[in-house]
């Protein structure tokens, strides 16, 4: 779905993966750290508790040699339908991302992040849709080695 407010920003994207790959590769941490962020990114998981009330602690390291610290704690874990957490580290905002079986071949991927004010959101707005686009990129090309 577009995005419905002025508080979000939505991307998707239809994966040519079956809905047990593309989730797959959400789910397990080493394949996540592989994909997640923008271009030029690479993760250090610390923790990945999926489940509601689990913890998400990550480090992004910036192709910029600035290491970005991350920690969300989930909050809705529907396998293979929608995952969902809330930011406690800066920037804050609620992160949902949805995944849709189309057939038995694609999949479409969602992201819909959720901020405070339409002011938040707007600070990130033309910096983070673009930056989403990378990351499922990113994915993509993950997608072509992972089997489940």
């Amino acid at each position: 779905m577009p995005t419905k407010t002025n508080r979000e920003i939505y991307n998707e994207r239809i994966l040519q993966a079956t809905l047990d790959r593309a989730y797959h590769a959400f789910s397990n941490p080493s394949l996540l750290k592989e994909w997640w962020g923008p271009e030029g990114f690479t993760n250090t998981i610390h923790e990945f508790d999926l489940r509601p009330g689990g913890k998400w602690l990550l480090t992004m390291h910036g192709p910029n040699n600035v290491n970005y610290e991350n920690t969300s704690v989930f909050k809705t874990i529907k396998p293979q339908q929608l995952v969902s957490w809330s930011r406690t580290s800066k920037p804050l905002f609620d992160m949902e991302v949805e995944f849709i079986e189309l057939n038995d071949s694609e999949t479409q991927i969602s992201f819909r992040m959720i901020f405070e004010t339409a002011s938040d959101c707007e600070k990130l707005r033309t910096f983070v849709g673009p930056k989403n686009e990378e990351n499922f990129d990113r994915l993509e090309k993950v997608l072509l080695n992972v089997s489940v």
